[in-house]
């Protein structure tokens, strides 16, 4: 950077030269004009110089108000942006809060609605525990029946009490097909390679998978979902190694979204039906699957 002192513009040498006739110092230290006018009264000076003078201060005294004036219209604004702001956070907070309570009014509306349809189904399937409200479909597998239920309440079956992870990993896996699964390009359904349930089971997991791991929810997966998945190979090249896909048709991966048994008292004793064709009441495979 080059030194000020060494450059001066041809401005800054008339401003010295001026200082320089009327015995002024040009500094940040300068006093004020209107002391300068005061020093000015004892020189000879020009009528016009100093009334030029006099309308200089009085132009930098008006632009001095008006920097003030704008630092307190900017200060006022700022306070107003920041209370507007706050209350912004405030109102999406509660928003948010009120979303949280639709949503467990829904599901309470829900789960009363199912009881009293049982409660109202025909007497002589009154001791059927599997039976299921009107309008409500029945599941095609395992899988198709314990990734409608409640997330929380089949984590809760199949980790927290019977320690089965890879059956609660195999779940959750499912139904993540939307981001992790291959859909055919027809859009008639979707698989899962190994390569893709090891991604899916690093985003459950936080951490890259063990290969015994990958291998036992790949199983897990298989059975549960009965005849709901296809087991097929595929082999683009003479060259290269057969790929392991499961594959299922679309309505099947869709249903696995659906939700619908959730709000039902379905679960009780289901864990353990699992070994048994049929895990739960509302299974209709003719298959069944170990959890």
């Amino acid at each position: 950077m080059s030194n000020p002192t060494s450059t001066d513009s041809p401005v800054d040498e008339r401003d010295a030269a001026v200082a320089d006739a009327l015995d002024m110092t040009i500094g940040q230290t300068e006093p004020a004009l209107e002391d300068c006018l005061d020093q000015l009264a004892d020189h000879d000076i020009d009528p016009l110089v100093e009334q030029l003078l006099a309308t200089l201060v009085d132009t930098v005294s008006d632009l001095q108000d008006t920097i003030e004036d704008l630092q307190d219209a900017h200060e006022a604004t700022h306070d107003i942006a920041t209370t507007a702001s706050a209350a912004s956070e405030q109102n999406a907070s509660e928003i948010d809060d009120l979303d949280t309570q639709q949503e467990e009014t829904h599901e309470v509306a829900k789960s009363a609605i199912a009881k009293a349809q049982q409660l109202e189904a025909d007497a002589d399937h009154q001791e059927d525990a599997e039976q299921l409200p009107h309008g409500v479909e029945p599941s095609s597998s395992p899988l198709d029946f314990f990734a409608n239920c409640r997330h929380q309440k089949i984590k809760t079956m199949f980790v927290e009490e019977s320690n089965r992870q890879n059956t609660f990993r195999a779940i959750s896996v499912a139904t993540r097909w939307p981001e992790f699964a291959t859909e055919r390009t027809d859009g008639s359904g979707v698989f899962f390679t190994k390569d893709d349930l090891e991604d899916a089971l690093l985003a459950e997991l936080g951490s890259t998978p063990h290969r015994q791991t990958v291998a036992r929810v790949w199983d897990k997966l298989q059975e549960l979902g009965g005849t709901d998945l296809v087991h097929k190979t595929r082999q683009v090249g003479r060259k290269q190694d057969q790929t392991e896909l499961l594959a299922m048709d679309i309505e099947t991966a869709e249903g696995l979204l659906d939700k619908r048994y959730v709000g039902l008292d379905l679960l009780d004793g289901s864990e353990d039906k699992a070994t048994t064709g049929g895990v739960t009441p509302v299974v209709t495979g003719e298959e069944g699957a170990t959890a």
